[in-house]
């Protein structure tokens, strides 16, 4: 990296000071027949794998990594983890758990344990410059750790600090040698300077890359170029301002996110948004209830952030985490307690599912307030958002959206084309002790229509209700698997069970090593912006494997 990025990342650095770190768990993971697996969970404390051999992968958040020998992965509190590890000889790999403590500010100088916005600067995937160095540190740790002197458990603890700080120093020094790195550093960067000038030439600098060649690695990488996706991301930012409710002028916005000419600033919200900022601001006044939680994904596609939606469903906390939702009221479970809950809160609109909401109660929700309940079974998910559009006047939002969406997805069908070439995918959710077909009524839309991959011969993918028993999965024979394997213990318990079978080893997918595993949310949402999603976990698990 050069110069020009430097106070940016030495603030992120100095942020340790103040910091203590306490080593609470690590494992040194070998000689063992089974894969080793962290169940899907969100992480109470930081976590860190170093793999020092080994196959696997890890999903933060929703985003996959193909675990690769010799590097280490980086986990905070608070994020979504799931990993898996397999075929893994004698250095086997470490799970390593630690807390960072601050200190609260009062007179009896207390420790508080971080449980979320980690200020640890390293973060995900680091590069290792000397595997062979950090995997000897660790195995030193777990020595000491392990002993029943307290003392040489006491150097344990110090040998880690020197761990943590030989991957910050790896993560700071591999910033500006590893291209792929460096793009999503710039990619940060620019999220975290949008409201000042960028310049291609001032973000080449950042990366430590030439100008020519850091616009081609990044339109390559991202499908559109950085100053596309600053405009984007500025004209995003302002959306967010605008949906506050109205109490920021127009030209107040602009200057905020980086827009000094008025005019510039319009034209470019209406080329991106579709519709003039000001008929943006006034469409965003509404308050519309997702009474349904697919409707959440349906109506952030829309660009509206939904200001009620229901607060039992599993991931609508991830949602308001990632994304800017939070404003939302949770619903209730409860049916009459959630539709006073609505009619308390006085909305403008209400959007559900037809084959979710019975009949009577979509009368009585009507008489809150007008009320769409999309007709779900004889449409597909473009004709969802589409007649959801029609019916908040959101059309124009809705046609933009399915033109990005298709762009995209163009762009990642090229991508991955060659790494898929003739290869029949199968896509299995294995839940309970099921084995469910996910075809083009599910996620399976994707990789089916979007992305034109062949599907196995053999198989209704219109169904939504398919199954397989494992000799039928044997007879399809595909060449390519992707699975998604529920959390639950009857499910992994099944999956064990599959992957254990001499009918599994014999799959020539399994043989070929073309496996590939998704989580099991937010995937499993049928909803246009789930699979906008999914595209860029396409790129993620596939790009490059060819």
């Amino acid at each position: 990296m050069v110069d020009v990025d430097n106070n940016f990342r030495q603030k992120e650095y100095a942020s340790l000071e103040g910091l203590c770190f306490k080593l609470r768990e690590m494992e040194h993971i070998k000689h063992q027949a089974n894969p080793w697996e962290l169940r899907l969970q969100f992480i109470e404390s930081h976590m860190i794998l170093v793999a020092a051999s080994g196959q696997g992968w890890l999903t933060i958040d929703g985003k996959f990594t193909e675990l690769r020998q010799g590097n280490v992965y980086v986990c905070a509190p608070g994020q979504l983890v799931e990993a898996a590890v397999n075929a893994f000889d004698e250095r086997g790999f470490y799970y390593i758990r630690f807390d960072i403590m601050e200190d609260e500010g009062s007179s009896s100088h207390s420790m508080q344990i971080i449980k979320k916005n980690s200020p640890f600067p390293a973060k995900g995937e680091v590069i290792v410059t000397s595997p062979v160095s950090v995997h000897s540190l660790c195995d030193t740790i777990c020595q000491y750790m392990q002993d029943e002197d307290r003392l040489r458990r006491f150097r344990g603890q110090i040998l880690f600090q020197e761990l943590l700080y030989t991957i910050l120093q790896d993560a700071h020094l591999v910033e500006g040698n590893d291209s792929e790195t460096a793009l999503e550093f710039v990619k940060d960067y620019i999220e975290q300077h949008y409201q000042q000038e960028l310049t291609i030439d001032h973000l080449a600098r950042v990366a430590g890359i030439s100008t020519r060649h850091f616009m081609r690695l990044f339109k390559k990488r991202y499908g559109y170029s950085a100053i596309d996706y600053l405009a984007v991301y500025r004209i995003e930012r302002a959306q967010q301002l605008m949906r506050s409710g109205g109490q920021h002028r127009l030209r107040d916005i602009a200057r905020h996110v980086g827009y000094h000419d008025d005019i510039y600033f319009r034209r470019k919200f209406k080329q991106i948004s579709g519709v003039p900022p000001a008929t943006f601001m006034k469409n965003s006044r509404g308050k519309v209830v997702a009474y349904d939680f697919p409707n959440i994904g349906q109506l952030i596609a829309l660009q509206m952030n939904p200001y009620a939606a229901p607060a039992d469903h599993p991931w609508t906390d991830y949602y308001r985490r990632k994304y800017p939702l939070n404003t939302l009221l949770p619903l209730s479970s409860n049916q009459s307690i959630k539709r006073e809950e609505i009619r308390q809160a006085k909305p403008d609109f209400i959007i559900g599912i037809d084959i979710l909401v019975p009949s009577e109660e979509q009368d009585l929700l009507k008489g809150i307030a007008p009320a769409y309940f999309v007709p779900w079974v004889d449409n597909d998910w473009r004709t969802h958002l589409r007649l959801i559009g029609q019916f908040l006047d959101k059309t124009v939002a809705a046609e933009m959206w399915m033109e990005k969406y298709d762009r995209r997805a163009l762009f990642v069908r090229e991508q991955v084309k060659n790494v898929f070439q003739e290869d029949r995918l199968l896509i299995l959710n294995v839940t309970d002790d099921r084995y469910s077909v996910l075809g083009k009524r599910s996620l399976g839309t994707v990789f089916y229509d979007d992305l034109q991959i062949a599907s196995v011969q053999g198989l209704d993918l219109l169904r939504t209700d398919q199954q397989l028993t494992p000799d039928e999965l044997a007879d399809l024979d595909p060449d390519r698997l992707l699975l998604i394997v529920n959390e639950d213990t009857q499910s992994q318990i099944n999956w064990r069970t599959l992957m254990n079978s001499t009918l599994w080893s014999d799959l020539k997918a399994v043989r070929s090593g073309k496996v590939d595993f998704l989580p099991a949310y937010p995937w499993v949402e049928y909803t246009a912006f789930t699979h906008e999603l999914l595209l860029d976990e396409v790129l993620k698990i596939w790009r490059d494997r060819a």
